[in-house]
């Protein structure tokens, strides 16, 4: 059962023609099968077809508006379920139509005008950078390799022998499309555009091809790209550098460049966001006795760390502002060191013997907990 024409564009019954159009316009780029999730996508733009085809034409909106469906019954109706999605969309969406008297219905309604040489864009190339944890934090410009289209420097990229140049298809005047006009039974026009079979949609003919690209006017090459890695990045993230991809044909748009970056790991950190995080092996003499030690800094010498006598494991200690710099701010993150005490293996019975005498001197007041382990990790890892 078809639904009411103004429940299936949403506007009510005093829209003008203006509201109308608008709503069409809305809801038809909505239920694009190409944009829409919707299962029923194509069943419903051939529904707002039909239910704009008869509220934007003033003489089939009056019949509506008194009789319904039956008013329009012995009128010229278009069947837009006898039409494929395609050709549909092309009516709408493709190609334009003009304006005025004899355009098509739908001419200018998405803000087309009339066809041009089918422009064809360049490709989008997808390349891989490695670079050091070190690196990422730094920033660094790397000379990369793309595969991909170039202009032909012989024939300035207009694929005609130099000395001559591309003329204008007679068949479709160089706009590299033609179009066929169906009338449905004079209500209505719709028209449908494909490219031009004689320039294959270029919009010109070139007579005397260039003998290096072969009138193709570019070629494939192997070029260097420099690429700013920026500080800050991260393993995975892509950097997307507009028109470095391949090069386009007549019309178009050079392709873009995709640097998918790969962030190594070092050993020494292991990082958190904007936080690195470093493990600091210390002996239990150390850890008991208390020590200074150097602790490595991806972003400068060695930072000193004073260890307090009794230093527990899992403590950790935080340097603010000596970790990864935001990639889009002036935040950095923090180094963040976990102190791990390793406890002896192995023993000689010299050892044994010393430990056996250490303990034996040992009171409850040597071992007196504080705060516990994990408590103390969360307040670090708060911070």
């Amino acid at each position: 059962m078809k639904r009411d024409y103004y429940d299936v564009l949403g506007v009510p019954k005093d829209a003008d023609e203006a509201e109308v159009k608008k709503a069409f316009r809305r809801l038809a780029r909505e239920y694009h099968p190409d944009v829409s999730q919707d299962a029923d996508a194509e069943a419903k733009f051939k529904e707002l077809a039909e239910a704009y085809e008869v509220l934007s034409d003033a003489d089939t909106r009056a019949a509506y508006d008194h009789y319904g469906f039956d008013g329009l019954k012995g009128r010229a109706m278009p069947n837009f379920e006898q039409f494929e999605f395609a050709d549909l969309f092309q009516a709408f969406f493709g190609g334009g139509g003009g304006g005025g008297a004899g355009g098509g219905l739908f001419g200018d309604l998405f803000g087309g005008g009339g066809a041009g040489a089918a422009a064809q864009s360049g490709d989008n190339v997808l390349v891989e950078v490695k670079v050091s944890l070190a690196e990422a934090m730094s920033g660094i410009n790397r000379p990369v390799s793309v595969a991909a289209d170039v202009f032909c420097d012989r024939c300035g990229g207009t694929g005609a022998q130099p000395g001559t140049l591309p003329r204008a298809c007679g068949q479709c005047g160089g706009s590299g499309q033609v179009r066929q006009v169906s009338s449905m039974g004079g209500f209505a026009q719709f028209i449908r555009t494909a490219p031009c079979p004689t320039c294959k949609g270029q919009g010109t003919i070139v007579d005397k091809p260039c003998e290096k690209c072969h009138g193709a006017g570019r070629f494939p090459a192997t070029r260097e790209v420099n690429v700013d890695v920026p500080a800050g990045i991260s393993d995975g993230q892509r950097i997307r550098i507009t028109g470095k991809g391949g090069a386009p044909g007549p019309g178009g748009r050079a392709g873009d460049l995709y640097v998918h970056v790969t962030v190594q790991p070092d050993e020494r950190f292991v990082r958190d966001g904007d936080d690195l995080i470093h493990q600091l092996d210390v002996t239990m003499v150390q850890a008991a006795l208390g020590e200074t030690l150097e602790v490595p800094a991806l972003d400068g010498e060695p930072i000193e760390l004073k260890l307090s006598p009794g230093t527990q494991p899992g403590d950790v200690r935080v340097f603010r502002g000596r970790g990864m710099p935001a990639l889009h701010g002036r935040h950095r993150g923090a180094l963040k060191v976990a102190i791990n005490v390793a406890v002896p293996r192995h023993l000689s019975a010299e050892q044994r013997k010393l430990l056996e005498e250490f303990e034996a001197l040992s009171s409850e007041k040597n071992y007196e907990p504080d705060d516990g382990f994990f408590d103390r990790m969360r307040a670090a890892f708060r911070q």
